[in-house]
């Protein structure tokens, strides 16, 4: 009886390549695992082209809402941002993937995972880093990186895969590497390899439109939250999947979103690519304005810190950690009160503040106001100042008097 491997599956060229590879060189039965992470792209017939290629069977898993509710959530909270820029769409959905297929594996008794992950890139630390803290017996085989991987390019998987007798609608010419799933969807290559390169946005853009091309007139857009957790959009009760994908057609009309950035991979190259993340933004965006009124200052300072450190680990492949999960409940600790509505103007890819409002708001008008409230005497100020500022005062003094 032979042993199985479970290949994650896109139906690609790559993981269309790898299935009769991995039976060619190892001897293995395939079964192909396709995640949908609210990708969009056509599933049908892919189960057909998996078996006529070779594999034993196919699992197409939906894990859109389990991907918005469990993954991306937590990053919103967080107000996790990678190197300032990146919404983390494609880091935070690979740990999910690997999840399934360890779950998948167990499953059926496989003994080996594979993934089509290149070398040079972080998806293939974020694949294997879950794998082993989930099920360190499972053997790993990236084909990318295996010496019996002898493909160099398109055109040599094209040929192999000939050479096997598989004749797939793929063509050898060069188009844009890309990501998608309900989050966002990223693009690298052709133009963008230089950054000297200004980006083909006609040519290049899935999800939205290029602000100059976004609609003369604005668009208002409520978000209502409770507990750090998106419930409403426009009065409109919706689960976090379906407040991503109205957010999305939103944001890509007014040109929200776009980012074009060079940032540093975890192997230490630097990587310059294009996202979309049209809904994220406004969601990100969103929460983050609520924020602003119910946080005290020092949480509202260690969670900054605490924001840029989740995006580095979620970045890094790190999910399955107990940083993470120490991390994430100091998060979770702070999300009790973030509950309200904020409202914004949508305009050729500005998001423009038109009002926040929350039950646990710690904006006082009394206090705030230019007008003297009962809660604050501007005198108070003058002794804070002193003690706030004694030791530069007693500083300055030892160096004058050193000076003389």
């Amino acid at each position: 009886m032979k042993e199985k491997v479970i290949l994650a599956y896109s139906g690609g060229l790559d993981t269309t390549a790898i299935i009769p590879w991995l039976k060619e060189n190892f001897d293995y039965e395939v079964i192909c695992v396709c995640a949908d992470c609210g990708q969009e792209e056509e599933l049908d017939g892919l189960e057909e082209r998996a078996i006529s290629c070779g594999a034993s069977k196919l699992y197409i898993e939906d894990l859109t809402d389990e991907f918005c509710d469990d993954y991306i959530v937590p990053c919103v909270q967080a107000h996790a941002v990678y190197e300032n820029k990146y919404l983390l769409g494609t880091s935070m959905a690979r740990p999910l993937i690997a999840k399934r297929l360890v779950e998948i594996a167990r499953k059926e008794g496989a003994t080996a995972i594979c993934h089509g992950a290149t070398g040079k890139g972080n998806d293939q630390i974020r694949f294997e880093l879950t794998i082993k803290a989930l099920a360190p017996d499972i053997k790993i085989i990236a084909a990318w990186r295996n010496e019996k991987w002898t493909m160099q390019s398109r055109e040599d998987e094209i040929e192999y895969c000939k050479q096997h007798g598989i004749n797939l609608p793929f063509s050898a010419d060069t188009s844009y590497s890309r990501d998608r799933n309900i989050w966002h969807i990223s693009h690298e290559g052709l133009e963008l390899e230089d950054p000297a390169n200004e980006p083909n946005y006609d040519h290049l853009l899935v999800l939205s439109q290029t602000p100059e091309k976004a609609p003369d007139e604005g668009e208002y857009v409520t978000i209502d939250f409770e507990a750090g957790v998106p419930k409403k959009v426009n009065g409109q009760a919706m689960k976090v999947s379906d407040i991503i994908r109205t957010l999305n057609k939103l944001g890509g009309k007014h040109g929200i979103g776009i980012i074009d950035i060079v940032e540093n991979r975890v192997v230490g190259m630097k990587s310059r690519g294009v996202y979309e993340t049209p809904g994220g933004t406004i969601l990100y965006e969103a929460h983050q304005q609520l924020e602003e009124l119910v946080l005290d200052r020092d949480t509202t300072t260690m969670k900054l810190d605490m924001g840029n450190k989740f995006a580095q680990i979620v970045y890094e492949g790190k999910w399955e950690t107990p940083l993470r999960e120490a991390c994430q409940a100091f998060i979770e600790s702070t999300q009790k009160n973030v509950t309200g509505q904020v409202k914004f103007k949508l305009y050729k890819g500005n998001i423009i503040k038109a009002g926040t409002t929350s039950p646990y708001s710690l904006y006082n008008e009394s206090i705030a106001s230019f007008t003297t409230g009962d809660l604050y005497d501007h005198h108070d100020a003058e002794g804070f100042i002193n003690l706030f500022g004694l030791s530069l005062k007693v500083r300055a003094m030892k160096e004058a008097e050193n000076n003389k």
